[in-house]
């Protein structure tokens, strides 16, 4: 007789987990424990579900380096007792978490399926019954024995992300994650349809190993027309820092004035390495296409090509973490590691 499917559901925070206290009428968190009790439809499924709480729960504002760490490491001491992983998380930062994770668990061979809401788990019109009951089957999904999504995803609003190519876009609709430059992975509706040519499985089987060490002497500066000399030079002249993710605008392009070029020159002169990101919510960079980016790719910035900020950010934080010499962290954020990136 075959096996019954597991899965352990991780409960780090967030709107899902809110239910109205009787008493006191306001938002509290639930005990997953009991979460069948909330959603009764999971049981349906027959599958062996487990559960881990984080204590104290943490507001998806809240998240650090320290709960990947901890989330991460959850994920890696339960791998082998497992068949996949649901993540309930804070919508927030979750794009965040979920890049993150993406660049610490390689060799990754089973699903992580991140999933929220945006209004609690408690309340009539929640759509986290949805997400839930959807992330957990496709946690469980399997073909010829082998799972159907091994990657680090989020499920949301009927669609399959994958983690480290999402950002979240609305703070009202359901439909609250999108990414902007590769399709889903999946579609929920009558049907789970999923999009195999553009999920990634593994051509080397390999243990899964955990990188868990982050360097966060990383900045963002987000360029606009007016922007002062001395507000970057505040910024890349703050003590300690290594990186700088540059937000430019529309295919990488940047001010022309020698004062900005010199600023960042300086910065990569003294080992500092800077990433080029577009503002664009869609699209990329192409550094050297105007002569309004070709300074920068003169002065040495690192084209991010059509990375989000959230990968780029965690990409960096354990790319500088991680001891390799600059010239290797240079070539390893200009490069695909886990599908961050066409």
């Amino acid at each position: 007789m075959e096996k019954p499917v597991s899965i352990l559901i991780i409960y780090t925070g967030g709107t899902i987990g809110m239910v109205n206290d009787p008493v006191t009428g306001t938002l509290v968190p639930i005990d997953f424990v009991h979460i069948s009790d909330q959603v009764p439809e999971l049981r349906r499924f027959g599958f062996t579900m487990k559960t881990v709480t984080f204590d104290p729960v943490i507001d998806s504002s809240d998240v650090s380096p320290d709960t990947w760490v901890r989330l991460a490491g959850t994920i890696y001491e339960n791998y082998e007792k497992y068949d996949g992983f649901v993540v309930l998380h804070g919508t927030d930062t979750m794009a965040y978490s979920a890049s993150a994770l993406s660049f610490m668990l390689q060799g990754l061979e089973k699903p992580v399926i991140f999933t929220g809401a945006q209004l609690p788990i408690g309340v009539l019109r929640t759509d986290g019954k949805e997400n839930l009951i959807t992330a957990v089957e496709i946690a469980a999904a399997r073909e010829n024995g082998l799972p159907v999504v091994p990657e680090v995803c989020i499920y949301f609003e009927n669609k399959l992300l994958r983690g480290n190519r999402t950002v979240k876009y609305s703070s009202e609709h359901f439909n609250a994650f999108v990414s902007p430059n590769l399709p889903p992975l999946a579609e929920a509706g009558l049907q789970i349809r999923y999009n195999h040519n553009i999920i990634r499985y593994p051509t080397v089987r390999r243990r899964l190993t955990l990188s868990d060490s982050f360097d966060t002497d990383v900045a963002v500066l987000r360029l606009f027309p007016g922007i002062r000399k001395e507000t970057v030079h505040a910024i890349i002249s703050s003590p300690g820092l290594r990186g700088l993710i540059l937000e430019t605008y529309g295919t990488g392009n940047a001010p022309t004035a020698g004062w900005f070029l010199e600023e960042l020159g300086s910065f990569i002169g003294r080992g500092g390495i800077v990433l080029n990101v577009t503002q664009c919510q869609a699209g990329g960079v192409e550094m050297g296409l105007y002569e309004t980016s070709a300074g920068l790719l003169r002065a040495g910035v690192i084209s991010g090509r059509d990375i989000t900020t959230e990968a780029a950010v965690t990409k960096m934080m354990i790319l500088l973490g991680s001891g390799m010499a600059g010239d290797r962290i240079s070539s390893s954020l200009s490069r695909p590691l886990c599908g961050e990136m066409s």
